[in-house]
């Protein structure tokens, strides 16, 4: 792909302009990876697909006919197989169900038994969609015995970058009180009021003991107390 400009270069491309700009060829071309030393990836990938009559064709196509096509190989031809078979897994297999983290008790239910005893402080948010299945989970900040540092730019980065509609931010006390302290009531109001602004909602914000927990939804406190 050496005549190609840098920034038309498929791989260059995908990040500048995102997976859904690139044509079949140039996305075989990044799975097949380089050419050889007179043919270029992109060349590549336009024979191949001339040859198998298109990107659905490279199903029909054994591991010995990829592997004869010039520039492929036998490791390009396995590393194409096995690509071919992801995207068929995804259309065939289905996928597995999401939690679904409507109420308090839902949610602690699935953080305790993860996040509800360890010896010092964490923070974390799980990223949720509209209807408040689970995205992602991810753990943010880890601190001391009975402290942690949060920032509300930190969670919702995390929401911005999964597309999520809220987030259900939580963190441990290691002391096994899982009462809050002013610090998490302050915290609480930062939090709703970045939501607010950015367009994302706090769903909760929960405090997790060894086997107990404090919703600041189920005690209607997600927001400072006026």
């Amino acid at each position: 792909m050496k005549q190609l400009a840098p920034q038309d270069r498929p791989r260059e491309k995908l990040e500048r302009a995102g997976v859904d700009t690139l044509g079949d060829n140039e996305l075989l071309a990044i799975l097949i990876g380089h050419g050889t030393a007179t043919v270029g990836a992109l060349d590549v990938a336009n024979h191949l697909l001339a040859s198998s009559g298109g990107v659905h064709g490279l199903t029909r196509l054994h591991r010995d006919e990829l592997a004869d096509i010039p520039g492929v190989g036998a490791a390009i031809a396995a590393r194409i197989i096995a690509g071919v078979e992801l995207g068929r897994r995804t259309l065939t297999l289905s996928p597995a169900e999401r939690p679904h983290l409507a109420t308090p008790q839902e949610t602690a239910g699935f953080l305790l038994p993860r996040f509800g005893a360890f010896p010092i402080e964490r923070l974390g948010v799980l990223l949720v969609d509209a209807r408040h299945r689970l995205l992602r989970t991810r753990l943010l900040s880890s601190g001391s015995l009975d402290a942690t540092v949060a920032h509300p730019r930190d969670v919702f980065r995390e929401a911005m970058l999964a597309a999520a509609a809220g987030v259900i931010v939580f963190h441990n006390h290691p002391s096994g009180d899982a009462r809050p302290s002013p610090d998490d009531y302050l915290l609480t109001r930062r939090l709703a009021a970045a939501g607010e602004l950015m367009g994302i909602d706090l769903v909760d914000h929960l405090i997790l003991a060894d086997n107990t927990y404090f919703s600041f939804r189920e005690k209607g406190r997600l927001e400072w107390p006026g």
